[in-house]
């Protein structure tokens, strides 16, 4: 049996390119475990093979990339096409003016978009977009926005690219409106404000008007960050739900179904900015994302995607907590396991909900219980439905986690001994 982990700590610093794929993060102290699977090689529905042949039923979904399911027929299709008819050239293809058409036509007030590869390489662009439209440095934020220095504390990070950033709150109108009042008296009025519209919980309507409101009257642009949201929470985002119209929203993830390709967006007048700037990728039209997208909005027209996602995400939520009471009711009643028995939940909007615990190492616990029952499950955020979460799946998932409970009291068991009394 190769050992994959090994193999790849020795070629990848971590053991993946990924952060979230990485062994530590997927299962934190028990990364070590050889037991656990850290490599797949086939994926199909809501199906994962590892590199030794076991299957396991995915509710992480890629990160929530993939909205539809794995190898969907429709995309997959759409993306062999395309490379059959030759995925680059020195020109620009026709699907990425197609693409963009249709993009553009989902989101009221977006008239123009730059395609890119990445939610990172998206949110970057709208902050230079804002900079170069206002003149000004200085941003508030409110969310996660990917690894590029304008809005990261890593090590490596000048001191004077953080100062540029004021973290605010989620969902917090008083710190937001205080964040830009001393902003603007300090003289660093803002060139944007970036938000997630949903981190853990949804932000509210009365939150986002009030970003709207402020972006308009000191003069800085609203940028939403729909990367997780949009072709999720709706077809065109929180911004369809609530109502309020960004100046500029990024998109990725779902957008092409795990296939790379980032979008933002907005009016033409914002947009034109793009040409006073330089925002530019060789792989930004290469084809495979743009058709693998057509074929992802074409099912959006067809049926309402979201509500799908929606009910599949609702389902499994509901059978993960069952299987998360049950097996606490089996630790309470247990004298040999440590009390008391853990905080575990499962938490948070049908779309995107989350595993929560006070302690870390318990959620190690839950997702190495769960693979152990064929389940990958996301430590913490986020858990995501898809299409492929069929009655049929569902009712699978169910059935392995019936087992859930002994799986986590036996790991449990190993990773915090314990004599009673």
């Amino acid at each position: 049996m190769t050992d994959w982990a090994e193999r790849a700590r020795a070629v990848l610093p971590g053991g993946a390119s990924t952060g979230s794929k990485r062994p530590d993060a997927l299962y934190g102290a028990l990364a070590a475990d050889s037991a656990l699977p850290t490599h797949f090689t086939r994926s199909a529905g809501c199906r994962v093979w590892d590199a030794d042949g076991r299957e396991y039923l995915d509710c992480g979904m890629a990160l929530g990339a993939v909205g539809l399911g794995y190898a969907d027929t429709d995309v997959t299709q759409a993306v062999q096409q395309a490379l059959a008819a030759g995925n680059v050239s020195t020109l620009t293809h026709t699907l990425e003016v197609e693409v963009a058409e249709q993009v553009v036509a989902l989101f009221p007030g977006s008239e123009q978009l730059r395609f890119l590869r990445t939610g990172a390489e998206a949110g970057a662009a709208a902050v230079r977009l804002a900079r170069t439209i206002t003149g000004r440095e200085h941003i508030l934020a409110c969310g996660y926005f990917g690894w590029l220095d304008w809005n990261s504390d890593a090590s490596g990070v000048t001191a004077a690219a953080r100062r540029l950033v004021t973290w605010v709150p989620f969902n917090d109108g008083a710190a937001l409106q205080q964040a830009m009042h001393d902003a603007v008296e300090q003289g660093r009025a803002p060139a944007a404000i970036v938000i997630e519209p949903l981190v853990h919980d949804m932000a509210s309507r009365e939150w986002l008007k009030l970003a709207r409101e402020l972006a308009t009257q000191y003069g800085a642009l609203l940028i939403f960050d729909e990367v997780k949201t949009a072709f999720r929470v709706r077809t065109a985002g929180v911004q369809s739900l609530h109502g309020v119209v960004p100046d500029l929203t990024t998109l990725g993830k779902a957008l092409a179904n795990g296939f790379p390709l980032s979008a933002v967006l907005g009016p033409r007048a914002v947009m034109d900015a793009a040409r006073q700037t330089w925002i530019s990728s060789t792989a930004a039209s290469e084809t495979t994302g743009l058709a693998a997208a057509r074929a992802v909005i074409a099912r959006h027209v067809a049926q309402d995607v979201c509500a799908g996602m929606a009910q599949a995400g609702r389902t499994m939520r509901d059978i993960v907590s069952t299987a998360l009471q049950r097996a606490i009711a089996r630790w309470q009643d247990d004298r040999s396991m440590p009390q008391p028995a853990p905080s575990l939940s499962a938490l948070g909007p049908d779309v995107m909900w989350r595993l929560e615990s006070p302690d870390p190492e318990v959620l190690d616990v839950v997702v190495a219980a769960a693979a152990d029952c064929g389940v990958l499950l996301k430590r913490g955020a986020y858990q995501f439905g898809a299409l492929a979460h069929d009655e049929e799946s569902l009712a699978t998932l169910a059935a392995r986690l019936e087992a859930f409970p002994e799986h986590l009291l036996t790991r449990a068991r190993s990773r915090f001994p314990h004599s009673p009394p």
